[in-house]
């Protein structure tokens, strides 16, 4: 059976890292589209405009292949976008973007201080998020007679499948989420259900 259910992080979070007067600051977000990292990554360039780097790393997607990036912005090559990302991967995180900001303070770390720096300043802001799992869902649509209503209802109350919408007119059409690892048994038990017809959406 494949995995239906991923991690990420359910708000913003915030983590800090400071050294030789640098400060490293992260902000962490839940992202579900390579649009909205970006989007996010240009907000956050505007807000702090006075900083030197503004390092990023992000995994979107719910299972293989992932989609993901690694930016080090100036600084040198792997000594942020990687750690920061590192980070994701330690936890087993996804639909999430960590940027790290970083404002110099005038004394160079060298190699092995950005990249520990850029390492806790991402870790610090998991440390402050609310790590939360979900569940893969697929998505289908049901039409059917008003008569069929009870056989319908009973195998959405002991598949608990969520009920996304509905518009009972002349037939009945549903929008149901189902797991994705009980979606062949739930199609087979509607498929024996006489004159219901079933969508994939």
């Amino acid at each position: 059976m494949s995995k239906d259910t991923y991690y990420t992080i359910s708000a913003n979070s915030e983590g800090l890292f400071k050294d030789k007067g640098s400060k490293f600051i992260a902000l962490a977000f839940p992202v579900n589209s390579e649009m909205l990292a970006k989007e996010r990554i240009e907000e956050i360039r505007k807000q702090h405009h006075g900083a030197r780097h503004h390092c990023y790393a992000y995994r979107v997607g719910t299972g293989e292949p992932y989609l993901y990036r690694m930016n080090d912005d100036g600084e040198p090559s792997g000594t942020a976008g990687k750690p920061i990302y590192g980070q994701i991967l330690s936890r087993d995180l996804t639909n999430l973007l960590i940027v790290v900001v970083r404002y110099f303070g005038g004394i160079l770390l060298g190699t092995s201080g950005l990249i520990k720096a850029y390492k806790k300043a991402a870790e610090d802001a998991l440390n402050h998020a609310e790590i939360t799992q979900k569940i893969i869902c697929e998505k289908m649509q049901l039409q059917f007679h008003y008569g069929l209503m009870n056989k319908v209802m009973r195998i959405v109350r002991e598949e608990s499948i969520e009920i996304a919408k509905q518009d009972f007119q002349t037939d009945c059409v549903m929008e149901l989420w189902v797991r994705k690892n009980s979606e062949a048994r739930v199609i087979e038990r509607f498929a024996s259900i006489d004159k219901l017809n079933i969508t994939k959406i």
